[in-house]
């Protein structure tokens, strides 16, 4: 971010909606520790101090929302969640989204080895912002950007999902929120042998939360299993 400081954090102001009064505060969130090892410059600061309280705003705002959108899970099922939504990949990814690696402050040798693409660098960075604009702004400031980055996230992928089949997901996510493995039942085969439809519903326990069809009981439990998560996320189940 050495040239042409100015203009790329004003570009930030603009993508995260606020505008800093203390701009101090933006340029430590992108002060790398390896920037200052350089600089020989005792007044600067890094940006640890922030990205510690970060993590904490982060938490604090996290485990609201999830308390909203999920209001029959118990603590033990929501720090699962909460764990899910801000580990290093998810928040390197809110920060690429927001274009922080052009931000970063960093040392000559940090620079070459790539460091503005480094996950854990990036999850830093937005750790910091986020402790940044609580402090200069309060917590509005902080939580507008944390909602928009969720809701955003949450309509992309489920936290569970991370790629992974409907039936994986459903299962995982079954086990985090209520203990419980989902169990198939085929509720009806209909058709001749070589075009049979099969219609399955997926259990936690005795409640049924999807019904599937398809055109083999594979095919059926996914689509049931996909029925159950969203019914699962919703908070109905």
């Amino acid at each position: 971010m050495q040239s042409g400081e100015p203009d790329i954090l004003d570009s930030l102001e603009e993508r995260i909606g606020y505008r800093f009064r203390e701009r101090r505060l933006l340029v430590e969130a992108f002060t790398h520790r390896s920037f200052l090892n350089e600089a020989g410059d005792k007044t600067l600061v890094d940006n640890e101090r922030l990205e510690f309280f970060g993590d904490t705003v982060l938490s604090l705002f996290m485990s609201h929302r999830l308390l909203l959108d999920f209001p029959t899970s118990r603590e033990g099922e929501l720090s699962k969640l909460r764990a899910s939504l801000v580990g290093e990949a998810s928040l390197a990814l809110m920060a690429e989204e927001l274009g922080l690696g052009s931000c970063l402050r960093l040392g000559r040798g940090e620079e070459q080895s790539g460091g503005r693409e480094k996950r854990s660098l990036l999850a830093d960075a937005y750790e910091a912002l986020l402790g940044a604009l609580y402090l200069d702004g309060g917590a509005a400031a902080a939580k507008a950007l944390i909602e928009r980055q969720y809701a955003r996230m949450a309509e992309r992928t489920d936290p569970f999902a991370s790629g992974r089949d409907s039936k994986t997901a459903f299962q995982e996510a079954s086990q985090a929120l209520r203990g419980q493995v989902p169990r198939y039942v085929v509720l009806a085969a209909s058709g001749p042998d070589h075009d049979r439809t099969f219609t399955v519903a997926a259990f936690l326990g005795e409640e049924r939360m999807g019904e599937g069809s398809g055109r083999s009981k594979k095919e059926a439990e996914q689509e049931a299993a996909r029925h159950g998560l969203a019914r699962l996320r919703s908070g109905q189940g």
